[in-house]
């Protein structure tokens, strides 16, 4: 079906050729920690703003180890044009940082974008600096203090 999108509460509102909306498929990226969800979701939320909601284990009625209760099952961040979830992975389930995702921010502009990139280098490591890329954008790369890997690109309307 062909339709034309628009914003709609940070997500896609796709009209369709009949006239009715639908939402877009989005793709919302969730981060897995070891027992610091919380830290590092409320982290993020000084870094993008918006509303932030966590549920626990216990909230639930999830826990298999009581130990285990106020561990985050699930947390979702949604500020304006950024949406992701978290969870603490249970000590029972394998757990390795860092090594299957990335999350990328990008957009046109820069200004926010670069105050993004400098709030989540606080504690993290600069791996690309946030500058001019062969393709003509403005693009950097980092990893948080929590092991994230952050790509930020700032769209400049070249054509490829």
């Amino acid at each position: 079906m062909a339709g034309a999108f628009s914003s709609c509460g940070g997500m896609l509102e796709r009209r369709t050729s009949e006239g009715t909306r639908s939402m877009a498929t989005a793709l919302n990226p969730y981060l897995n920690f070891r027992d610091n969800t919380r830290e590092a979701m409320e982290f993020y939320r000084t870094v993008f703003g918006g509303k932030l909601d966590m549920m626990t284990f216990k909230d639930y009625q999830a826990s298999h180890d009581p130990s285990e209760d106020d561990k985050i099952m699930h947390s979702v961040l949604q500020a304006d044009g950024v949406m992701f979830m978290a969870s603490d992975t249970p000590n029972d389930m394998e757990y390795t940082p860092g090594t299957n995702y990335n999350m990328s921010l990008s957009g046109d502009d820069e200004a926010v974008l670069r105050g993004y990139f400098d709030k989540l280098q606080e504690g993290g490591t600069v791996s690309m600096p946030l500058e001019k890329a062969p393709w003509g954008d403005t693009f950097g790369m980092l990893t948080d203090r929590f092991g994230v890997t952050w790509l930020v690109n700032v769209n400049h309307g070249q054509q490829g």
